[in-house]
């Protein structure tokens, strides 16, 4: 007797592919969204759809512009300063963690990701995929998943920013800040790995920051030099 299947969760469906598609940059911050166009492009019914999409406002991926309607967010300088913030706090809190717990087998996939970085310094689409590869093991070596819940919803957030690891020579910054949030993991130092995974996640926004300046400038209210 074949047993019943069990029904599809079509919402969850429709939330899961809408926000691998925001988070591989298949939907791109600022582009205009409609439950019709959404529905079309996944193959199913408006109703998950609408249920996707208020999950999806909810966590900020999606918004609600004046005159444009539903768009995937483009963070403002105020959104991207408090992503780094957090992003500092809980990538610390998990590489403290992981000196703690991570096992020998995941400190050593981390050392392979990290010695494999130079290879790609010119190349914009493997070096992202070997970074989230390597900030993904980190997350799973600090063993808490509720730590780990925050850490997978702040990355979906961060996603809607460009890398921009081969902009500048941050890539070859990067590496070395990796290098020493590693060499405190092999060393089971809980205080060195902190304060390392912060000061790589401070770069970081430092070198956001400087773009977000190059390319869309500063308000006209800000002060001038004198």
């Amino acid at each position: 007797m074949d047993m019943p299947q069990p029904s599809r969760d079509l919402g969850q469906e429709a939330y899961a592919r809408i926000r691998a598609a925001i988070r591989d940059g298949t939907l791109a911050p600022g582009l205009r969204l409609t439950e019709t166009d959404l529905a079309a492009r996944f193959g199913v019914s408006r109703t998950p759809v609408r249920q996707a999409i208020a999950r999806l406002e909810s966590e900020g991926l999606l918004t609600h512009e004046a005159r444009r309607g539903l768009t995937v967010t483009r963070p403002d300088h105020a959104q991207v300063v408090e992503l780094y913030v957090m992003r500092e706090v809980l990538e610390g809190a998990a590489a403290r963690l992981a000196a703690q717990h991570a096992s020998a087998t995941e400190i050593g996939a981390m050392a392979e990701l990290v010695a494999s970085e130079p290879r790609h310094f010119d190349d914009a689409q493997a070096l992202a995929a070997t970074n989230q590869r390597l900030h993904g093991l980190l997350y799973l070596a600090a063993h808490n998943r509720y730590l780990l819940r925050s850490l997978e919803q702040l990355g979906a957030t961060m996603a809607l920013l460009p890398t921009l690891l081969t902009v500048g020579g941050r890539a070859q910054q990067a590496h070395a800040e990796h290098q020493a949030i590693l060499a405190a993991l092999q060393a089971r130092d809980g205080d060195g790995a902190e304060a390392a995974a912060r000061a790589h996640a401070q770069a970081a926004q430092r070198h956001r920051l400087a773009w977000l300046v190059r390319t869309v400038g500063v308000p006209y209210a800000a002060p001038g030099g004198v």
